[in-house]
Parts: structure tokens; C-alpha cells; sequence
């Protein structure tokens, strides 16, 4: 019996409503979110039960999955709260649930029966047989740790061949082991193994040799004269190697995010559904991966690596600054297109005039990237912009939920991307 074309999904982030409605406009099969009490983000969060219940109906009426994360490291408090929950995701039917921690998986098997369980990354899943041990347990997928090389995944997907396996393609790498780090909860008092990291591996720090017989002479140690940035690990980047993850038994490609913005989210799930949907042999597609990769560096990142996927387990950190500032500038949402009636009422003369939410300043006059959820990128220069009342502006600024009108020759889809290049 001939067997089944090999499906491959895209797992986008979701940190709100917004952000999961573009990851799945520009390409994402589904999303992973989860509340603040139970997931492993506290803070830039919006979603509450009710947003959990009315994102996975959203998803589910146009053929895309929830995945609900329960991935904390959880505390007495935390295994006492989670039943209701629980009783709730079983309730909303998500399409898996999240869970790192033994004891919450036992409660998941209980109180949400009907849902699969995943394994999080944060439950350190490095070999074949800790995946075996978790897939008798009952666990239908595991989020492999991002310490695994290429070859490991090969072989735990021919000891455990009927174990689904899902692995970071994309973004923010912790320079300590898959996320299991005490710098915020030292400095702060904030754990990230409860969600709530302020990222300290990213702050600038201040180094010194002290000569214990002379204390008071201490001898300042720089990287340059930026200052250093030795904790601060290189953002993930495999999209070149798409087709050799498929062919080590990865079937399911997952972008890290939830706290980045409605452009960063958009713009990857994109790059990262043509990977994804490319065909042919590997010599004709390595340009059109060039090409994606290329596309990627305009986003702001802190240089990109592969991680330990070749088997590189020296350290890869961005020793000279936090992040690499990009030449692109992040300027709007596209929201709709003007109805006739719409534009008559405003007194504007005939064309095609859409509604943008503004997010940085914008002047008639700039050169403008619209990115398409589905189409080609669209350059143009911006010769009209109107507030909602149809009254000419020359410029506008982000904030408040600002809506403008632009005036565009073109069809564009909703929900397209704006930016603008910084010279």
C-alpha cells in the first residue's frame, strides 16, 4: 500500500489576536499561544480564556490549528489552578496542547483526553530514547530541543518512526540549555521558567580583572569599545536547509516569537511557506533559498546561525552589540479597501484608496515596500496620504490606533505589510 504524501506544517507565534490572524494570512498552518498564567510568556501576552476560545473557532472555520502551550516549569500553585483549564482547552477542542512538565501531563491525560499532547522544547528532548520513553507515554509529538544535530534527528525518527517530530527553524536562540535559565530570576526576581524573562543574556555588561592582593586595581575587559555582549546568543536561521530537516524526519517547522511585532510575524511566516512549498531538485532551489535568506537580514536580528543543527557546539554570540539594526522600517497595516460609497462620502476623487494603521511616520514622498500575503511585493512612492475625513496630510505618526488613506494604483490584498527603506 502506497503510503501518504508527507504533509509539512508551519507553526507561527501568536502573541494576541492580531499577530495570530497575520501568521495565518501570510502561510502559517497553525499557531501556538497560551495565558500567562500557564505558558512560557507573561509579559507582551494579550490572551486571556476567552481569546484562546474565540482563536481557535477563528482558526478552525479556515482550515488552520491552536496549539495551546502549558509549558511552565510548574509550583504546587500552579498544578492546583490548572484542572478548569485544562477542563476549558478540552472544551474548545485545540488541536494539541503544550506541556514540558511530568505532573501537568498527567493532568492533561485527565482532564483534557481528547487533546494530543505535545512535548515542549523546554523538556530537553535530545535523544532517541528519552523520545521513545515519552512517546509510550502517550506524547503523539515532540518539540526537540534545539541542541539536537541533524544526524540525531535523523536517527530518533528511525528508533521512534511513528513519533511526530517538530523542530525550531527560526529565531531567538538562549544561550542557556533550550531555555532552562536563572539570570532573570537572579537579577530580577522574574523566572523564565514561568514565563516572565526580562532577557538579560541581551543587556551590555561591564567586565573586570581584579587582583586579589591590589582589589582596588581593577583592569577593565571589552570586547570593543561598544561594550560586551557576551551572553548574547545569534538568532536561529535554517531556511536554506528546509529539505534536509524534511528528509531527517522534521515535519513540522516552528518559528519562536510571540513577543516580536505583526511585521517580524508576517514577514517570516511568508519566507518561511516558500521554503516550505518549494519543489524540484536542491541545485534549483538553492537560489530561490539565497534569495529567502537574503530577505530575512532585513529584519532586525543579532546575525544568524544554524545553531547546533551541523553539530557547531562552540559558542555562537553577538559579542559586539545586541541586535543588528535593519535598513527597513516597519511604517503600517493595509486594513481594507475604500468602498466607492466611501470614498464619494470624503469628497475624494476616484481611485483606489485603502485604510492603513499607522505604526511609525510615514511622508507623501516616500519610496514604500507593500509585502502581499499572498502576491509579489509591491514598490511604489507615496503621493497621497488623507486623514479619515478625506483631508490632505503631508505626513503621519504611529500610535493611538492611528488610521490614514492612502491613495494606491493597484490592487492590493488586505492585510498586506508596509515599509519603508531607511537610507
Amino acid at each position: 500500500m502506497k503510503n501518504k504524501k508527507t504533509k509539512y506544517e508551519l507553526i507561527a507565534p501568536a502573541g494576541n489576536m492580531a499577530k495570530a490572524k497575520y501568521a495565518l494570512k501570510y502561510g502559517a498552518d497553525s499557531i501556538y499561544l497560551g495565558i500567562p498564567d500557564f505558558s512560557l510568556r507573561v509579559r507582551i501576552n494579550k490572551f486571556d480564556e476567552g481569546g484562546i476560545e474565540e482563536m481557535i473557532d477563528y482558526a478552525h472555520k479556515i482550515g488552520k490549528k491552536v496549539y495551546v502551550t502549558v509549558n511552565i516549569h510548574a509550583h504546587n500553585r500552579h498544578i492546583n489552578n490548572l484542572p478548569n483549564y485544562l477542563k476549558q482547552i478540552n472544551k474548545w477542542r485545540a488541536d494539541g496542547v503544550i506541556v514540558s512538565d511530568p505532573g501537568v501531563i498527567t493532568l492533561a491525560k485527565k482532564y483534557c483526553p481528547k487533546i494530543p499532547i505535545h512535548l515542549s522544547t523546554q523538556a530537553n528532548c535530545t535523544n532517541w530514547q528519552a523520545a521513545k520513553f515519552w512517546f509510550d507515554l502517550g506524547i503523539k509529538r515532540i518539540v526537540l530541543g534545539r541542541e539536537v544535530t541533524l544526524d540525531e534527528i535523523r536517527e530518533i525518527k528511525e528508533r521512534v518512526p511513528k513519533l511526530e517530530l517538530e523542530y525550531f527553524a527560526h529565531g531567538a536562540m538562549c544561550m542557556s540549555y533550550s531555555g532552562r535559565c536563572l539570570l532573570s530570576s537572579f537579577f530580577v526576581g522574574r523566572s523564565a521558567n514561568l514565563g516572565d524573562c526580562v532577557q538579560p543574556c541581551r543587556w551590555e555588561y561591564d567586565y573586570y580583572i581584579v587582583d586579589k592582593k591590589r582589589p582596588e586595581k581593577l583592569m577593565k575587559v571589552e570586547e570593543d569599545t561598544q561594550g560586551s555582549y557576551i551572553l548574547n546568543s545569534k538568532d536561529l536561521a535554517l531556511v536554506k536547509y528546509i529539505q534536509e530537516l524534511k528528509e531527517a524526519g522534521i515535519t513540522s517547522f516552528k518559528i519562536e516569537g510571540r513577543a516580536k511585532s505583526v511585521y517580524y510575524v508576517s514577514l517570516v511566516s511568508k519566507i518561511y511557506r516558500k521554503a516550505l512549498n518549494l519543489k524540484g531538485k536542491k541545485s534549483t532551489n538553492k537560489k530561490e533559498l539565497n534569495k529567502l535568506f537574503k530577505e530575512l537580514q532585513t529584519l532586525t536580528h543579532r546575525e544568524y546561525t544554524t545553531g547546533f543543527l551541523f553539530g557547531k557546539e562552540k559558542v555562537e554570540q553577538k559579542y559586539d552589540k545586541s541586535h543588528i539594526l535593519t535598513n527597513f522600517q516597519f511604517i503600517g497595516e493595509l486594513n481594507s479597501k475604500l468602498k466607492k460609497s466611501e470614498v464619494k462620502k470624503i469628497k475624494l476623487k476616484e481611485g483606489r484608496y485603502y485604510k492603513v494603521k499607522v505604526h511609525n511616520e510615514l511622508f507623501v514622498g516616500d519610496s514604500i515596500e507593500i509585502i502581499q500575503p499572498k502576491g509579489d511585493k509591491v514598490k511604489i512612492k507615496l503621493k497621497n496620504i488623507y486623514d479619515t475625513d478625506g483631508q490632505a496630510i503631508k505626513e503621519a505618526h504611529g500610535g493611538q490606533e492611528k488610521i490614514i488613506i492612502v491613495k494606491i494604483n493597484k490592487d492590493i490584498e488586505n492585510m498586506s505589510i508596509l515599509r519603508r527603506k531607511i537610507k
